[in-house]
């Protein structure tokens, strides 16, 4: 039987919700918060050990952010999905619902081919506490370095798309995006397999040196990562049901009530924020938790 305290769950459940969607990556914190605290916590909280199912409990926790996302964009994923089916249906592509949907479908694949192919080898190569923190401070220099690079208000380049929809501008010009643009953008998903490099945060960037401006940046982001993050969730979810799971299914539950909780008020809070505020404050935030990570873990 595996052990995992309620405090453990709790703590790394509620970090895991937040960290997803803020631009600081989440799997680096699941990675840096045991090593750092050490004791019970490193052995109980190890995401490369075959034997615990620390993996699969944070990757599992993914299922309960990416249903809060759900929520929170449920009228536009009703738009996207309706946009997709009516698509299929009439193998046409005329809206911008329609349209949207098959650009996310699109951007969503590579990273769904690398992610089941070198998953594995991501985590038990990279998932240690000085590479997590070597790139939670290149994650922090990303961002700076796209808020300095960006170019402000640039339109993307458009393509013909009949704008009748009930979606918000913001959809209608992320529709507009060439396939391949969109396409980038979603690749560098990729990038985050690698703990300390955020979801959010790549797809931020690339979005926004693509010419986005940041709010759009940050909402074709957040559509990207439902999909991805459900998927990654529900795939681990096997593991603990079977051998895994024995001994700590209630923190699991538990960790993923927090992680809800804890991505659906970032979210909220991050759709306003980025309106008009800049990530410089996430890229020192990243600098500032690797150097002092890798400090602690040179004199401890």
């Amino acid at each position: 039987m595996h052990h995992m305290s309620w405090l453990e769950a709790g703590v790394i459940g509620a970090v895991q919700g937040i960290t997803e969607l803020f631009p600081v990556s989440s799997l680096g914190h699941s990675v840096l918060i045991p090593a750092v605290i050490g004791g019970s916590w490193q052995a109980d909280l190890n995401v490369r050990s075959p034997e615990s199912p620390y993996l699969a409990f944070i990757v599992g926790l993914h299922v309960a952010t990416a249903v809060a996302l759900i929520i929170y964009f449920w009228r536009d994923w009703l738009r996207i999905l309706t946009g997709l089916i009516t698509s299929i249906a009439h193998r046409s592509v005329r809206t911008a619902d329609q349209r949207l949907a098959w650009l996310l479908v699109l951007a969503t694949i590579p990273v769904g081919l690398v992610g089941l192919v070198a998953e594995h080898w991501f985590r038990t190569t990279l998932s240690k506490p000085v590479p997590t923190a070597i790139f939670i401070m290149i994650n922090g220099l990303l961002l700076l370095g796209a808020e300095a690079l960006r170019r402000r208000d640039r339109t993307v380049d458009t393509e013909y798309v009949d704008e009748r929809t009930t979606g918000p501008i913001s959809d209608r010009q992320l529709a507009r995006q060439p396939v391949g643009q969109a396409t980038l953008i979603g690749s560098a998903q990729i990038l985050a397999l690698a703990p300390g490099i955020s979801r959010s945060g790549v797809t931020m960037v690339a979005g926004m040196l693509r010419g986005l401006n940041r709010e759009d940046a940050a909402r074709f982001s957040f559509l990207l990562a439902t999909p991805v993050i459900l998927a990654a969730g529900a795939l681990k979810l096997g593991d603990l049901t079977g051998p895994l799971g024995e001994g700590v299914r209630g923190q699991v539950l538990f960790g993923s009530l927090m992680s809800g909780v804890g991505a659906y008020l970032s979210v909220r809070f991050l759709t306003r924020y980025l309106a008009n505020r800049s990530l410089r404050p996430f890229g020192i935030y990243c600098l500032a938790l690797g150097v002092g990570c890798l400090v602690w873990f040179t004199v401890r």
